[in-house]
């Protein structure tokens, strides 16, 4: 399937989906990355949730990292250049909900790219070799492709795998792992 069309299935889907079954899922899905390899890392960059896009609640994630003290890196998007200029995540950030509908912080203390260790990544669609479908602006193949190459790449989904998106880029990265519901899957 092309990305355009897994767009416009996965929204549908996700449109389908109330707020109980986006709790629910979103905090099986938070207690599977429990069973990840990743907690010897410190720096882990987490997208916050647009709402609007019934976007997997990263709250529950959230609150694992804060548990186990590790410093968690948010974005804040710039739609002129399509980047993201990552912030550390503390008490006194601000958030501010931009014109898209993301929550992002106001300003902070920025933290370096290669200094992320882990990335959670949303998405819409992915496939069974860890390529993902995101809304179509690139900001994450922007940001993945600056990130060093043993950074660990999860992306989270309501859903399971495509088997294959036939129009996959160079400059698409792949995912690590995706977490389901349904457990996790690593490529």
């Amino acid at each position: 399937m092309l990305k355009a069309d897994l767009r416009t299935k996965y929204k549908a889907l996700r449109k389908q989906l109330t707020f109980d079954e986006i709790m629910n899922d979103s905090l099986i899905i938070a207690n599977h990355c429990i069973d990840l390899p990743i907690w010897d890392k410190t720096y882990f960059h987490l997208f916050l949730p647009i709402e609007k896009q019934k976007e997997i609640n990263t709250e529950f994630i959230l609150q694992i990292l804060a548990g186990r003290d590790k410093e968690i890196v948010i974005s804040k998007s710039n739609f002129e250049d399509l980047s993201m200029t990552h912030y550390l995540l503390t008490d006194n950030t601000t958030i501010k909900v931009n014109s898209y509908g993301i929550p992002e912080p106001v300003d902070g203390i920025e933290v370096p790219i290669n200094k992320i260790e882990v990335i959670f990544v949303p998405l819409l669609a992915y496939d069974k070799k860890g390529n993902r479908v995101g809304y179509g602006k690139g900001f994450y193949d922007k940001f993945l492709s600056k990130c060093k190459t043993e950074s660990i790449k999860i992306g989270l989904s309501y859903f399971d795998p495509e088997d294959v998106i036939d129009d996959i880029q160079d400059n698409d990265i792949k995912l690590d792992y995706c977490i389901t519901p349904f457990g996790v899957i690593k490529f």
